[in-house]
Protein backbone atom coordinates (compact mmCIF):
# COMPACT_ATOMS: atom_id res chain seq x y z
CA UNK A 1 0.00 0.00 0.00
CA UNK A 2 1.37 3.27 -1.23
CA UNK A 3 1.79 6.54 1.56
CA UNK A 4 -1.13 8.31 0.35
CA UNK A 5 -3.75 4.86 0.62
CA UNK A 6 -2.36 5.26 4.39
CA UNK A 7 -2.38 8.09 5.08
CA UNK A 8 -6.31 8.05 3.62
CA UNK A 9 -6.84 5.10 6.03
CA UNK A 10 -5.52 6.91 9.34
CA UNK A 11 -7.77 9.52 8.47
CA UNK A 12 -11.25 7.11 7.89
CA UNK A 13 -10.28 5.38 11.52
CA UNK A 14 -10.02 9.03 13.33
CA UNK A 15 -13.09 10.30 12.05
CA UNK A 16 -15.06 7.05 12.64
CA UNK A 17 -13.77 6.67 16.62
CA UNK A 18 -14.57 10.70 16.53
CA UNK A 19 -18.11 9.89 15.33
CA UNK A 20 -18.80 6.83 17.69
CA UNK A 21 -17.55 9.26 20.91
CA UNK A 22 -20.14 12.45 19.95
CA UNK A 23 -23.14 9.76 19.25
CA UNK A 24 -22.03 8.44 23.08
CA UNK A 25 -21.80 11.53 24.30
CA UNK A 26 -24.91 12.43 22.95
CA UNK A 27 -27.00 9.75 24.38
CA UNK A 28 -25.54 10.55 28.02
CA UNK A 29 -26.65 14.08 27.80
CA UNK A 30 -30.35 12.76 26.86
CA UNK A 31 -30.59 10.92 29.77
CA UNK A 32 -33.17 11.72 31.55
CA UNK A 33 -32.19 12.58 35.37
CA UNK A 34 -35.04 11.95 38.04
CA UNK A 35 -37.12 15.08 39.71
CA UNK A 36 -36.40 16.16 43.25
CA UNK A 37 -38.36 17.74 45.48
CA UNK A 38 -38.34 21.41 46.14
CA UNK A 39 -36.83 22.57 49.45
CA UNK A 40 -39.71 25.52 49.50
CA UNK A 41 -42.97 24.89 48.87
CA UNK A 42 -44.48 27.74 47.28
CA UNK A 43 -48.39 28.23 47.59
CA UNK A 44 -50.46 29.04 44.19
CA UNK A 45 -51.98 32.39 44.01
CA UNK A 46 -55.58 30.71 44.34
CA UNK A 47 -54.46 28.72 48.00
CA UNK A 48 -54.29 31.60 51.08
CA UNK A 49 -51.39 31.62 52.45
CA UNK A 50 -51.08 29.93 56.27
CA UNK A 51 -49.79 33.32 58.13
CA UNK A 52 -49.76 32.78 61.74
CA UNK A 53 -51.62 35.64 63.27
CA UNK A 54 -49.82 38.49 66.05
CA UNK A 55 -51.72 39.75 68.51
CA UNK A 56 -50.62 42.45 70.89
CA UNK A 57 -53.18 43.14 74.02
CA UNK A 58 -52.68 46.07 76.85
CA UNK A 59 -55.23 45.30 79.35
CA UNK A 60 -54.13 42.27 81.81
CA UNK A 61 -55.73 39.22 82.79
CA UNK A 62 -56.44 40.89 86.05
CA UNK A 63 -58.12 44.06 84.52
CA UNK A 64 -55.29 46.42 84.75
CA UNK A 65 -52.28 46.57 82.25
CA UNK A 66 -50.28 43.75 81.04
CA UNK A 67 -46.88 42.94 82.09
CA UNK A 68 -45.34 44.07 79.04
CA UNK A 69 -47.18 47.09 78.86
CA UNK A 70 -46.43 48.16 82.46
CA UNK A 71 -42.71 47.43 81.94
CA UNK A 72 -42.60 49.39 78.88
CA UNK A 73 -44.09 52.40 81.14
CA UNK A 74 -41.29 51.85 83.96
CA UNK A 75 -38.42 51.85 81.07
CA UNK A 76 -39.88 55.08 79.89
CA UNK A 77 -40.56 56.82 83.73
CA UNK A 78 -36.87 55.62 84.38
CA UNK A 79 -35.71 57.30 81.39
CA UNK A 80 -37.12 60.42 82.67
CA UNK A 81 -36.35 60.29 86.27
CA UNK A 82 -32.76 61.25 85.94
CA UNK A 83 -33.80 64.86 84.13
CA UNK A 84 -36.22 65.24 86.85
CA UNK A 85 -33.64 64.58 89.44
CA UNK A 86 -31.87 67.45 88.36
CA UNK A 87 -34.66 70.17 87.02
CA UNK A 88 -37.39 69.32 89.36
CA UNK A 89 -35.71 68.66 92.71
CA UNK A 90 -33.02 70.31 95.30
CA UNK A 91 -30.24 68.02 93.92
CA UNK A 92 -28.95 71.21 91.97
CA UNK A 93 -28.72 73.25 95.32
CA UNK A 94 -26.94 70.74 97.35
CA UNK A 95 -24.29 69.35 94.79
CA UNK A 96 -23.18 73.04 93.90
CA UNK A 97 -22.99 73.95 97.59
CA UNK A 98 -20.69 70.70 98.80
CA UNK A 99 -18.91 71.41 95.60
CA UNK A 100 -18.19 74.99 96.97
CA UNK A 101 -17.46 73.92 100.67
CA UNK A 102 -14.67 71.36 99.32
CA UNK A 103 -13.34 73.98 97.25
CA UNK A 104 -13.33 76.09 100.18
CA UNK A 105 -11.93 73.43 102.27
CA UNK A 106 -8.55 73.87 99.62
CA UNK A 107 -9.08 69.86 99.04
CA UNK A 108 -9.65 69.07 95.50
CA UNK A 109 -9.87 65.32 95.45
CA UNK A 110 -11.70 64.56 99.32
CA UNK A 111 -14.30 63.79 99.78
CA UNK A 112 -14.60 62.57 95.62
CA UNK A 113 -17.19 63.36 93.75
CA UNK A 114 -18.65 60.37 93.53
CA UNK A 115 -19.64 60.65 97.55
CA UNK A 116 -20.24 64.21 96.84
CA UNK A 117 -23.08 63.15 94.55
CA UNK A 118 -24.37 60.39 96.95
CA UNK A 119 -24.68 62.85 99.69
CA UNK A 120 -26.82 65.24 97.29
CA UNK A 121 -28.73 62.67 95.93
CA UNK A 122 -30.09 61.05 99.10
CA UNK A 123 -30.55 64.56 100.72
CA UNK A 124 -32.72 64.89 97.75
CA UNK A 125 -34.67 61.74 98.25
CA UNK A 126 -35.13 62.42 101.74
CA UNK A 127 -36.84 66.24 101.27
CA UNK A 128 -38.59 65.34 98.40
CA UNK A 129 -40.18 62.21 99.80
CA UNK A 130 -43.48 63.24 100.46
CA UNK A 131 -44.06 64.83 97.40
CA UNK A 132 -42.74 61.43 95.34
CA UNK A 133 -44.65 59.67 97.86
CA UNK A 134 -47.57 61.98 96.04
CA UNK A 135 -47.04 61.42 92.73
CA UNK A 136 -46.80 57.74 93.35
CA UNK A 137 -50.07 57.33 94.65
CA UNK A 138 -51.69 59.94 92.52
CA UNK A 139 -50.34 59.01 89.35
CA UNK A 140 -47.91 56.46 88.23
CA UNK A 141 -49.95 53.98 90.64
CA UNK A 142 -53.19 54.39 89.07
CA UNK A 143 -51.82 54.59 85.20
CA UNK A 144 -49.95 51.38 85.96
CA UNK A 145 -53.53 49.84 87.27
CA UNK A 146 -55.33 50.94 83.92
CA UNK A 147 -57.66 53.41 85.99
CA UNK A 148 -56.36 56.97 84.56
CA UNK A 149 -54.75 57.54 80.97
CA UNK A 150 -50.93 58.85 80.21
CA UNK A 151 -52.53 62.25 79.95
CA UNK A 152 -54.48 62.54 83.21
CA UNK A 153 -51.38 60.51 84.83
CA UNK A 154 -49.39 64.27 83.76
CA UNK A 155 -51.83 66.31 85.03
CA UNK A 156 -51.55 64.68 88.62
CA UNK A 157 -47.82 64.06 88.88
CA UNK A 158 -47.29 67.42 87.45
CA UNK A 159 -49.40 69.76 90.14
CA UNK A 160 -47.21 68.80 93.43
CA UNK A 161 -43.62 69.22 91.37
CA UNK A 162 -45.23 72.74 90.28
CA UNK A 163 -46.29 73.50 93.95
CA UNK A 164 -42.55 73.08 94.86
CA UNK A 165 -41.34 74.85 92.40
CA UNK A 166 -42.93 77.63 92.48
CA UNK A 167 -42.41 77.59 96.33
CA UNK A 168 -38.63 77.83 95.82
CA UNK A 169 -38.98 80.23 92.55
CA UNK A 170 -38.13 83.80 92.56
CA UNK A 171 -40.57 86.23 91.32
CA UNK A 172 -38.15 88.23 89.06
CA UNK A 173 -36.63 84.92 87.84
CA UNK A 174 -40.36 83.75 86.75
CA UNK A 175 -41.29 87.52 85.25
CA UNK A 176 -37.59 87.05 83.08
CA UNK A 177 -38.65 83.78 81.22
CA UNK A 178 -42.04 84.54 80.80
CA UNK A 179 -41.15 87.99 79.09
CA UNK A 180 -38.90 86.00 77.18
CA UNK A 181 -41.45 83.27 76.12
CA UNK A 182 -43.25 86.57 74.46
CA UNK A 183 -46.95 83.96 75.30
CA UNK A 184 -49.57 85.35 77.51
CA UNK A 185 -50.00 86.13 80.85
CA UNK A 186 -51.00 83.36 83.03
CA UNK A 187 -53.87 84.70 85.33
CA UNK A 188 -52.86 82.14 88.11
CA UNK A 189 -49.42 80.91 89.54
CA UNK A 190 -51.08 76.94 88.67
CA UNK A 191 -51.34 77.72 85.12
CA UNK A 192 -47.68 78.58 84.44
CA UNK A 193 -45.89 75.56 82.16
CA UNK A 194 -43.17 73.68 82.76
CA UNK A 195 -41.13 75.05 79.73
CA UNK A 196 -41.39 78.28 81.89
CA UNK A 197 -41.47 77.12 85.64
CA UNK A 198 -38.49 74.74 85.19
CA UNK A 199 -35.76 77.09 83.87
CA UNK A 200 -36.68 79.76 86.19
CA UNK A 201 -36.49 77.24 89.23
CA UNK A 202 -33.21 76.01 87.74
CA UNK A 203 -31.91 80.13 88.31
CA UNK A 204 -33.31 80.71 91.36
CA UNK A 205 -31.89 77.21 92.89
CA UNK A 206 -28.61 78.31 91.40
CA UNK A 207 -28.29 81.83 92.87
CA UNK A 208 -29.60 80.08 96.53
CA UNK A 209 -26.92 77.93 96.11
CA UNK A 210 -23.92 80.22 95.23
CA UNK A 211 -25.76 82.74 98.22
CA UNK A 212 -25.09 79.38 100.92
CA UNK A 213 -21.49 78.59 99.15
CA UNK A 214 -20.77 82.43 99.77
CA UNK A 215 -21.53 82.12 103.58
CA UNK A 216 -19.83 78.82 103.97
CA UNK A 217 -16.66 80.67 101.98
CA UNK A 218 -16.42 83.68 104.60
CA UNK A 219 -14.35 81.65 107.85
CA UNK A 220 -12.26 79.67 105.47
CA UNK A 221 -11.08 83.08 103.51
CA UNK A 222 -10.97 85.13 106.78
CA UNK A 223 -8.37 81.77 107.81
CA UNK A 224 -6.16 82.30 104.98
CA UNK A 225 -5.70 85.70 104.91
CA UNK A 226 -4.89 85.75 108.61
CA UNK A 227 -2.54 82.80 108.09
CA UNK A 228 -0.95 84.74 104.75
CA UNK A 229 -0.47 88.20 107.22
CA UNK A 230 1.18 86.52 109.57
CA UNK A 231 3.58 84.37 107.24
CA UNK A 232 4.27 87.88 105.71
CA UNK A 233 4.95 89.39 108.81
CA UNK A 234 7.69 86.91 109.63
CA UNK A 235 9.51 87.01 106.54
CA UNK A 236 8.81 83.51 105.71
CA UNK A 237 7.63 84.55 101.93
CA UNK A 238 8.64 81.18 100.46
CA UNK A 239 6.19 79.00 102.66
CA UNK A 240 3.29 78.47 101.27
CA UNK A 241 0.07 79.74 103.04
CA UNK A 242 -1.72 76.72 102.30
CA UNK A 243 0.37 74.20 104.50
CA UNK A 244 -0.79 76.04 107.23
CA UNK A 245 -4.50 77.56 106.48
CA UNK A 246 -5.33 73.81 105.35
CA UNK A 247 -4.77 72.25 108.85
CA UNK A 248 -5.91 75.29 110.32
CA UNK A 249 -9.40 74.90 108.34
CA UNK A 250 -9.83 71.35 108.59
CA UNK A 251 -9.67 71.93 112.46
CA UNK A 252 -11.55 74.52 112.36
CA UNK A 253 -14.48 72.31 110.45
CA UNK A 254 -14.21 69.52 112.61
CA UNK A 255 -14.99 71.57 115.85
CA UNK A 256 -17.75 73.20 114.49
CA UNK A 257 -19.08 69.72 113.27
CA UNK A 258 -19.42 71.63 109.76
CA UNK A 259 -20.83 68.59 107.89
CA UNK A 260 -24.26 68.65 110.59
CA UNK A 261 -24.18 72.48 110.11
CA UNK A 262 -24.27 72.49 106.52
CA UNK A 263 -26.57 69.52 105.91
CA UNK A 264 -28.72 70.83 108.36
CA UNK A 265 -28.71 74.49 106.80
CA UNK A 266 -29.05 72.75 103.24
CA UNK A 267 -32.03 71.09 104.52
CA UNK A 268 -33.87 73.69 106.43
CA UNK A 269 -33.12 76.19 103.10
CA UNK A 270 -35.56 73.89 101.55
CA UNK A 271 -38.17 73.79 103.61
CA UNK A 272 -38.43 70.68 105.71
CA UNK A 273 -37.49 66.83 105.42
CA UNK A 274 -38.88 63.85 104.23
CA UNK A 275 -40.68 62.97 107.63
Amino acid sequence: MSTTGRIVLVFVVVATLMGAATSASAQTTTTTTPTEAPVVTVPSPDEPADVPAVTVTIDGAEGGISRSVSLILLLAIGSIIPGLLLLATSFTRFIVVLGLTRNALGIQSAPPTPVLIGIALFLTLFVMKPLLSQVWDDAVDPLLNGQIDVEEAYDRAYAPLQGFMLEQTREEDLRLFLDLSDGPRPERPEDIGASVLVPAFIVSELRTAFIIGFIVFIPFLVIDLIVSSVLMSLGMVMLPPTFISLPLKLLLFVLVDGWVLLIGSLVASVGGGGG
